[in-house]
This record gives structure tokens, sequence and C-alpha cells, in this order.
């Protein structure tokens, strides 16, 4: 009889010993790797594409250069070329008197693109970013003179800028650029070469002001896009931005711009996965002890009867 007991006894330990095993397998699985999500501010998400990146990620240590133009060159048109060295996979931003005049991706460690001047004195400067916007050290600063003829017929400067130096969008969905259109005199042409293989966008401004130029690209790729205005006295300005076409096609958007990013990271829960592992040890442990003294117990009992 007491060996009856004794088995007995053992086969509940054994069953015990088997769920809690169970138990923390079931609970292990429930613990694995998760994904989640670092989502600055929100901003313009119409028609843009998310962009992936490492948390956390150092800023741009190495500043372009400007090679050309020279330190003091003087010209009589625009628009004018600034190239220089830079890193590749950064975008550089071409500032003149400290407003941003265009942008171009750096590659094979060099840049080139085409900017306005203003009438009169320009300084130049190049600033990398990266593509969680970034800032890196100033260029070299060069100035330059643009000798506008038509400033001093009309007293007037034709200006394109945007707050946007690159967007994104997936392809076949539709991207939205807003551009600010100051100077001049009225009516105006926008002109609008989105780099790909379809033929510049025309339309017509009455005023001066805010206005949103769209495009809708087929292929993944990045993009220059050369923006082009001219006024009712022929004065002419231009702006460079850079479009990146992820090759996401699943129809799915995600935001981002030059100041909003949307990156992703792998986030390991090991926490959880260690105080389980001390959960099923004590677990473990306390039933081993239990059924131990319960034994004890109902041998005892048979010894006495």
């Amino acid at each position: 009889m007491l060996e009856g007991t004794v088995k007995t006894m053992k086969q509940k330990l054994g069953t015990l010993s088997l769920l809690v095993a169970i138990l923390a397998l079931v609970l292990s699985v429930a613990a694995v790797p998760q994904t989640s999500a670092l989502i600055t501010p929100p901003g313009p998400g119409s028609g843009s594409a998310g962009v992936e990146g490492t948390i956390p990620s150092p800023a741009p240590t190495q500043a372009a250069t400007i090679v050309t133009p020279a330190n003091g060159a003087s010209f009589n048109s625009i628009p004018i070329t600034v190239s220089g060295l830079c890193k590749t996979g950064l975008l550089v931003k071409i500032f003149s008197n400290n407003i941003f005049v265009g942008s171009v991706m750096c590659k094979g460690g060099s840049y080139s693109i085409q900017v306005s001047l203003f009438s009169g004195k320009n300084e130049l400067v190049a600033r990398v970013f990266d593509t969680l916007d970034q800032q890196g050290p100033d260029s070299n600063k060069v100035t330059v003179a643009y000798n506008d003829a038509q400033f001093s017929s009309f007293g007037t400067h034709v200006l394109l800028t945007s707050q946007f130096a690159r967007r994104g969008a997936n392809p076949q969905q539709r991207l939205d650029w807003p551009v600010i259109l100051s100077g001049g005199i009225g009516p105006y042409a926008i002109s609008s070469d989105w780099g790909d293989d379809k033929a510049p966008d025309l339309r017509s401004e009455s005023f001066p002001g805010v206005f949103t130029l769209a495009h809708t690209y087929t292929t993944a790729g990045t993009y220059n896009v050369i923006f082009k205005a001219t006024d009712h006295n022929k004065t002419e300005a231009y702006l460079q931005v850079v479009a990146v076409i992820s090759g996401n096609t699943s129809g799915k958007e995600s935001s981002t711009n030059d100041n909003n990013q949307v990156v992703t990271r792998t986030q390991i829960l090991w926490q959880p996965a260690a105080a389980l592992l001390v959960f099923v040890f004590i677990s473990f442990w306390l039933g081993r002890r239990y059924e131990l003294s319960a034994l004890r117990k109902r041998i005892e009992q048979d010894w006495r009867s």
C-alpha cells in the first residue's frame, strides 16, 4: 500500500511539473519581440511616404563644401550652378542670405544644383541633412553678386521657395508640394518639371502667395524637381527640390517630410521574459515542496496505521 501511495504521489508530481512547463512555454511565446514606432509630431501627410531609419542615429558630422561659384563672382543672369563636395546619401540644401533656394541629393561624393539669386549681394551656404532631417555643419560661405537689370527697371524680383526641400509618395499616389511665390507682378506662369519622362506642367497664378503643385509618379526613384515662375515683366525665379518615390505599391500611406519622420524600430522585451523565468522557478520550487510535504504526511499516516 505504501508503494502504491508513493507511486501515485510521484505521478501527481510529474503531472504538476508538466503543467508548469507548458505554462512557461505559453507565456514565453506571448513575450516575443515586438515592433514599436517612433512618430514625430504630425505634419502634412497627404501624398507622402514613410522613411525608415535607426534610432538613435547621430547627426551628420561632415560638412559639404561649395567649390563653385568662386567667392566674389558676379553674374548677370540666373539660374547659376552651385556645386561642391559632400557625403553620399545626404540631402544638400542651398541657402542664399539664409533663404532656402534649392536642394539636391549628394551622389558619388558631390552635388550640383541650379539656384536663383537675389538682386545684389548673395551669401551662399550649403547645409547637409540626413533622412531624419538632422542637420550637419554648415559649409564654407561664398559671397556672389547678381546684377539684375530687370530689377533696376521694375524695382521688384520674383522669388520661389518652400518649407519642404524633400517630399515623398508611393507610385500611383499624388504628391503635393506647397510652394511660396513672392515679388514680381502678376499674372505668373508656373512651370513644374518633375524630373520623370512626362512633359512639364504649366499653370497660371494671378497673385503671389502659397499654392500647391501636384504630380503622380509611376516608378519608384529619386527625382530632381524644378519649379520655375515667370511674372508679367518676364523676370524669372527657379527652385530645385527632391522627390523621393518609394517602392511601396500596397496603397498604405505613411507620412514624412523634412520635419515629420515615421521611424520603425524593433524592441526586444527581455524584462517580462526574465520576470517570467523567476516566477516559473519559484512556482516549481513551491510545488515540489508542497508535494514532498504531502508525501511525507501520507507516508507517516500509513506507517501509523
